[in-house]
């Protein structure tokens, strides 16, 4: 026996499945152009801070107060972090050197992987948390209670004053920052070498600043400055561009934090292959 589907309810089922393929198709599309909107806004954004980065009457005050902040609030932060990680990198590769033999060879190695890879990498994610989001939290804050808007009306540009004040002072203390951590870092290879050995601080800088050429520092300190950069930028884009409601605030400093983060590894990758290929 045949079973018979009507016509109509055939119908009625293709239309209900078309309307669900065109709904989902105009959402994709807006999320798509929503997208290619925000990264056309970040690029106007970063070409009018670099524009008024160039301009007159640059804000000195303001941007030596910025650089205060950042060094004041993350120096704790900074000191503490450089210590330890020159202290456990010490613990980890000591017993493998130690089985071949080669325990001179650990202020080198230590100093090399702090110079080169792990004190500008971790430092400027401490920064991209601690930063950004405090650029993003008080700029939103200031949009949300339109303290940016009673700026433009009173012909103070906020541009100027808030954002370039900040990108500038965060792209120069960070890398004050790195050579800082650097510095602790040997330091607490140092006490950790003492741990379960005894090597004087005169033999040990000579050993570890031993291996370390020009070839290794500049190129760290060189990413440096992008990174500090990036953290401004981003912190500094959030927070200008964030919403109405106090709900923004929140997010512009939660979502300053996660790409200022992604960048910074993006960055770092990206010198890592220039500094391979020179």
């Amino acid at each position: 026996m045949k079973i018979i589907i009507p016509v109509a309810k055939v119908k009625k089922v293709a239309t209900e499945q078309s309307i669900r393929i065109v709904d989902k198709t105009i959402e994709r599309t807006v999320e798509a152009g929503n997208f290619l909107t925000k990264i056309a806004d970040g690029f106007l954004f970063v070409t009018r801070v670099t524009k008024e980065t160039f301009s007159r009457n640059f804000e000195f005050k303001e941007f030596l107060r910025q650089c205060f902040q950042i060094g004041n609030k993350t120096l704790p932060l900074i000191s503490v972090t450089g210590l330890i990680i020159g202290i456990v990198l010490t613990i980890q590769m000591r017993p493998a050197l130690l089985s071949f033999g080669a325990v001179s060879m650990l202020p080198g190695m230590v100093a090399i992987s702090l110079i080169r890879e792990m004190g500008p990498v971790i430092t400027a994610l401490i920064c991209a948390g601690k930063i950004s989001s405090g650029m993003g939290a008080e700029l939103g804050s200031m949009r949300v209670s339109e303290q940016i808007d009673a700026m433009e009306v009173s012909s103070v540009n906020p541009i100027k004053f808030l954002v370039v004040t900040r990108v500038l002072a965060a792209t120069l203390m960070i890398p004050l920052l790195v050579l800082y951590a650097d510095a602790l870092g040997i330091l607490g290879c140092w006490a950790g070498a003492n741990i379960k050995g005894e090597v004087t601080f005169v033999l040990f800088v000579s050993q570890a600043f031993g291996h370390i050429g020009f070839n290794d520092l500049m190129p760290a300190l060189i990413k440096t400055f992008f990174f500090g950069a990036v953290i401004g930028l981003v912190g500094c884009y959030k927070g200008y561009t964030a919403g109405r409601g106090t709900e923004s605030v929140g997010i512009a400093a939660n979502s300053a934090v996660v790409l200022a983060s992604l960048l910074v590894i993006i960055i770092d990758l990206i010198a890592v292959q220039i500094t391979d290929m020179i």
